[in-house]
């Protein structure tokens, strides 16, 4: 879909700290945007936002506060919207151990409230976020986005008109809440930093490069497919030396339901996997004819079969100095010497 300030969009979760990077690459790029509405929960940070984003300064700007576990408040939200970015969603491995309802609650029973209520109006368009964890996934927080996921790739079986649903999965968002770069630039101060396992390896994005992806996938996506980037990885040791090398490493032990290394593509994929130059995408099993006609439109290649996609083998490592450098552009912080 053509991406231009008559498009009417929405955001859930969009005070998140991807919320908040989308709404302002799209303000930047279309100040007078017909409408762009941003669903969260979250009262506080609304207000905060509304002061970065007034409706006097962005006339199509909208704060609407809503849970996506309602699904009347939902479809309320969608009056009139054209495209939905999906980005509302619960995402911390332990607490999903802890509370598991409450991440299915969210989730996956929230994912299908949106779904539902974007069949409901006239929504043309819907791109997903999902994660590295949800590939092959063993803890509950990573079964909740694979669930969701399914239920965006079926979605497209029953729209029954213009409507289009599609996944963008990509790795650990670099300097997001709750993420490993933050925890070690606040523990720093103490000297030591908690390594889970010197052996784990994890994918690295940017924000701004989610942004970018994001942004692709709605002008290129056709419906049905999990985009993923091609990114590099990173060794936690390796970041642990970045934030501070004068720190002691302390090995603390692998927290409940995570991997050494992340996939996001895995070998049962690959059979339906193609190659778009900066991403991948992994397509419906819909059958061959399917993925034919598909290479057809996009020029795409089948990657080969058994590929995987994994944090640990990527052929991409940010080096130490590498990551120094991520951190002090993308990150803000007073630690880092």
């Amino acid at each position: 879909m053509e991406l231009n300030e008559e498009q009417r969009i929405l955001v859930t979760g969009g005070t998140g700290s991807f919320g908040q990077a989308f709404v302002k690459r799209i303000l930047s790029l279309y100040p007078r945007i017909r409408r762009l509405v941003i669903f969260s929960r979250d009262e506080l940070k609304q207000f905060e936002m509304s002061q970065k984003y007034s409706e006097q300064e962005y006339p199509g700007i909208r704060y609407f506060l809503g849970d996506i576990r309602d699904r009347d408040r939902i479809r309320r939200a969608l009056h009139k919207i054209d495209i939905v970015i999906h980005a509302a969603a619960l995402k911390q491995v332990p607490a999903a151990e802890y509370n598991p309802i409450e991440f299915i609650r969210t989730n996956v029973l929230g994912s299908e409230n949106l779904i539902q209520a974007c069949l409901d109006t006239q929504v043309k368009q819907v791109i997903a976020l999902s994660t590295d964890k949800a590939a092959a996934p063993v803890n509950l927080y990573g079964a909740t986005k694979l669930c969701s996921d399914k239920l965006f790739v079926a979605a497209n079986n029953i729209t029954g008109r213009d409507l289009i649903f599609s996944i963008v999965r990509y790795g650990n968002v670099m300097g997001s809440r709750g993420s490993v770069i933050p925890f070690f630039l606040h523990k720093r101060k103490e000297g030591i930093l908690p390594i889970t396992d010197p052996n784990m390896t994890r994918f690295n994005i940017t924000l701004s490069e989610s942004v970018d992806m994001v942004i692709w996938a709605i002008q290129n996506s056709q419906g049905g497919e999990i985009f993923v980037p091609r990114i590099p990885s990173y060794r936690i040791t390796d970041v642990a030396e970045a934030v501070d090398p004068n720190c002691k490493q302390v090995i603390v032990g692998v927290r409940p339901g995570e991997k050494i290394h992340e996939e996001l593509i895995t070998a049962s994929d690959s059979y339906t996997t193609v190659h778009l130059g900066a991403y991948f995408a992994i397509l419906p099993t819909q059958g061959h004819s399917s993925i034919t006609n598909y290479i057809s439109k996009t020029n795409a290649d089948l990657v080969p079969p058994g590929f995987s996609y994994n944090s640990g083998n990527n052929d991409q490592f940010l080096t130490v100095a590498e990551l120094r450098h991520l951190i002090r552009r993308h990150i803000d912080n007073d630690f880092l010497v």
